[in-house]
């Protein structure tokens, strides 16, 4: 089936993306990053080494892949830190696909600063970046950063690395007829199931990092979170049978023939 995840004018056959933090290493992360058959991957550029030739980087461990890099402004805390490191970012690598995360709670929450986001996603598209913007999970904020130009929306599920799985689902689906561009759920995911119930509700792709990284086994965990993607896909676009409070009998009741 030809289902292509459009953002700005980047074109994805997965609509899984996962994180590069947390791993023990470079090499099990570029091993579960393949094992996802995600396409794209995030990386914060303030904590981790993606082009320093003096020791391991991550553009030269995934430079024979298909994977497209997605920076990331993880410990950003207003506009201008962010704005600032984007722009240092693009000069250094060329790349101008970025995940925008301004957090206003960096002690217990780790919740984005929404208003602080909103300036950023503002000044960071009109300089030709193609922003996907981290935030909670409100539909009127949603539409006003599609508004400010943002090519992605990134609602969070739960607390970043908190596994709590999707905690509003009503939200997910408000923020999906708000939104004309992708909705990816964002942070919170512990399990496959949890994907794939993102996806079901309408979710245009799912990011995961620590349910994958902290597995016990990070690559098998990728690959479920592959197959759970998919599944949750493939049923939203199926459509589910309306809910109900009762039975209904799978077989029809009417015509069928009398016992004597």
């Amino acid at each position: 089936m030809n289902d292509i995840l459009h953002i700005g004018s980047y074109s994805f056959n997965s609509r899984l993306i996962v994180g590069s933090g947390k791993y023990k290493d470079f090499s099990a992360t570029k091993e579960a990053t393949l094992a996802s058959g995600a396409e794209i991957i995030t990386v914060a550029i303030r904590r981790v080494n993606i082009m320093d030739n003096k020791s391991e980087n991550l553009l030269e461990v995934f430079k024979d892949t298909h994977i497209q890099f997605l920076p990331n402004s993880a410990g950003c805390v207003n506009a201008k830190e962010a704005i600032t490191l984007f722009r240092l970012m693009r000069e250094a690598t060329n790349i101008n696909f970025i995940k925008l995360e301004i957090i206003g709670d960096t002690q217990k929450t780790l919740y984005p600063d929404i208003i602080e986001t909103l300036k950023a996603t503002e000044i960071l598209a009109k300089e030709g970046f193609c922003v996907l913007s981290y935030t909670n999970d409100d539909p009127i904020m949603a539409k006003r950063l599609e508004d400010a130009g943002a090519s992605a929306v990134m609602p969070l599920a739960a607390p970043i690395g908190s596994g709590l799985g999707i905690q509003n689902r009503y939200n997910i689906t408000f923020i999906k007829e708000a939104i004309k561009v992708p909705l990816i759920v964002d942070a919170g995911v512990g399990c496959a199931s949890d994907a794939s119930i993102a996806m079901e509700l309408g979710a245009d792709a799912v990011l995961t990092n620590t349910a994958i990284a902290l597995a016990d086994n990070p690559t098998l965990m990728a690959e479920a979170m592959k197959y759970a993607i998919k599944a949750g896909r493939l049923c939203y676009l199926a459509g589910r049978i309306p809910a109900k409070p009762y039975a209904s009998a799978s077989s029809p009741i009417e015509g069928k023939a009398k016992l004597v």
